[in-house]
């Protein structure tokens, strides 16, 4: 079945929406500045703030990745690595740099798999290459990736995404740059992805109410 918002199933249950009726300020959090999006005119974009060695960000790793699966076409996802320590950069870095070599969505989960699994730091340039190799590119491809310009600024633009989004911790999922939810705020790691559904479709109703008042 195609995905659909949770306040749509509910409404063709017949149920009442205000059973999953979301309160800013306790189940999410309102940004006083919103950050600008980076999704199509007319998308709502959702995204993932999140470290690679973080434990609740790989648990949640395997709810989101079906849930990301089955969204809509307004939906844009965009993960965004967590630059809040020295290993969360490197991880930043390893990141961007799969996805600049264009072995991501190979090596995203997989990652994860290395360090909550088979317990390796992968913090090291050598030691993150040597990993990439498995995925059809050269040691040293992956090793001027990690260290070229682009990726770099990338990541420098995470770091000031990060600060925009005021994170304190991860996993978060940014809801079109305004609404913030935390596993500490949803009560639960599953919660988030229930209350980030229900605020996707509090930004479509609100995105089809503009466009139908211009």
């Amino acid at each position: 079945m195609k995905w659909k918002p949770l306040l749509t199933l509910v409404a063709g249950l017949g149920l009442s929406a205000s059973v999953f009726a979301a309160e800013a300020g306790k189940d999410y959090q309102v940004l006083d500045e919103p950050v600008k999006t980076d999704a199509p005119a007319g998308n709502v974009e959702v995204v993932e703030a999140f470290w690679y060695g973080c434990p609740h960000c790989y648990k949640l790793e395997s709810s989101l990745e079906p849930w990301v699966d089955e969204l809509p076409s307004d939906v844009t996802f965009n993960r965004l690595p967590a630059t809040m320590g020295q290993d969360w950069v490197k991880h930043a870095y390893a990141f961007y740099a799969a996805k600049d070599l264009g072995i991501l969505d190979e090596t995203h989960k997989a990652f994860f798999d290395a360090i909550h699994q088979d317990h390796q730091r992968l913090t090291d340039p050598d030691d993150i290459a040597k990993f990439y190799s498995d995925y059809g590119v050269s040691e040293e491809d992956a090793k001027q990736s990690l260290t070229s310009f682009g990726v770099k600024s990338q990541v420098n633009q995470a770091h000031a995404q990060m600060r925009a989004y005021k994170i304190m911790g991860v996993p978060a999922l940014i809801v079109d740059g305004r609404y913030v939810i935390s596993p500490s705020t949803a009560g639960s790691l599953q919660n988030m992805l229930k209350i980030t559904d229900e605020l996707v479709e509090q930004v479509r109703e609100e995105k089809a109410g503009s466009k139908d008042a211009a």
